[in-house]
């Protein structure tokens, strides 16, 4: 499992964008004077806390509790030293001045700008005030009526003795949210293994039947499913019914946000278009093969009548 994940982790910081690690020894003394913390130093570049930090941050959310433990930690700034070196070494091979390489960041700077334009433009166009929520929720309470549910958070391993390390440390008094961010292996790792509300019917049979059957507070022993072993905690239990507008409020906004979004994104892409100067080459347009030639290759001579 150790192995399975570095070789995870690994692959991933080699793949992520070059960020945060290519400043001069000068400028990185004048940042560490700032606050920051060297971690480790490559060639008279340093890497500091920041770095790592950033670094870490831009991790997919089941990633991140592997950088949370000693060897995790090691284990990234190993891979962020081992791409530095490579970066310095591809810059005295000239690679950072290729065409081809400048033609990528061209193309990658453009997605960049119109990414970060149509974001701001959406997010501040697209804002759902709490009247609108208020309004859609008293027009569908009808839609907002669910039986009995509850809240419950677990921690899923993959063999039963790590589940019995983990109900040693709960025993201990370690924080059941903790423990879930650092060993379990399920997407709800990073909320401390919070699952959000459920009905039955939800859930797999046997993690369902032991769920309800706790106390608001209270944990479970080791449950078995098809996905390894998992403990959990009932955090939440209300009655079947109707549910208040502030229990559904992120549920609603939620659904209403895409569309909102989609109408926001139609508006800008008027009012861009209403004073451009565009026009469309038809036949050019038409002559489109379906697949473009590969990149050298010359283009096919016409066939004779």
């Amino acid at each position: 499992m150790h192995l399975r994940k570095t070789a995870a982790l690994l692959a991933l910081t080699l793949a992520l964008g070059v960020t945060g690690c290519k400043q001069e020894a000068t400028e990185a003394k004048k940042e560490g004077s700032k606050g920051g913390v060297v971690l480790a130093e490559v060639n008279g570049v340093t890497i500091t806390d920041a770095d790592f930090y950033k670094e870490q941050e831009s991790l997919p959310p089941y990633l991140k509790p592997m950088t949370e433990t000693p060897e995790g930690k090691r284990e990234m700034l190993d891979t962020m030293m081992v791409r530095e070196l490579i970066l310095q070494q591809a810059k005295k091979d000239g690679i950072d001045k290729s065409a081809a390489v400048e033609a990528k960041l061209e193309d990658l700077k453009k997605r960049v700008v119109v990414e970060a334009f149509l974001k701001k433009k959406v997010e501040e166009s697209a804002n759902i005030s709490d009247a609108d929520l208020q309004e859609f929720y008293n027009k569908n309470k009808d839609k907002f009526v669910s039986g009995e549910q509850i809240r419950a958070s677990h921690i899923l391993v993959k063999t039963e003795a790590e589940a019995k390390e983990v109900q040693k440390k709960l025993k201990e008094g370690a924080s059941f949210e903790e423990l879930a961010k650092k060993h379990s292996i399920d997407g709800a790792a990073p909320k401390g293994g919070d699952l959000g509300w459920f009905g039955k019917g939800a859930m797999l049979p046997e993690f369902e039947k032991v769920a309800f059957s706790l106390k608001e507070g209270e944990t479970s022993g080791i449950v078995t499913t098809k996905f390894g072993y998992h403990i959990v905690k009932q955090t939440g239990k209300r009655p079947a019914g109707p549910r208040s507008f502030e229990e559904v409020k992120d549920q609603i906004k939620e659904a209403m946000t895409p569309e909102r979004q989609q109408e926001t994104f139609k508006k800008l892409k008027e009012e861009l278009k209403k004073d451009a100067k565009m026009n469309i080459k038809e036949d050019a347009l038409k002559g489109l093969k379906s697949q473009a030639p590969a990149q050298g290759a010359q283009p096919a001579e016409p066939q004779k009548p």
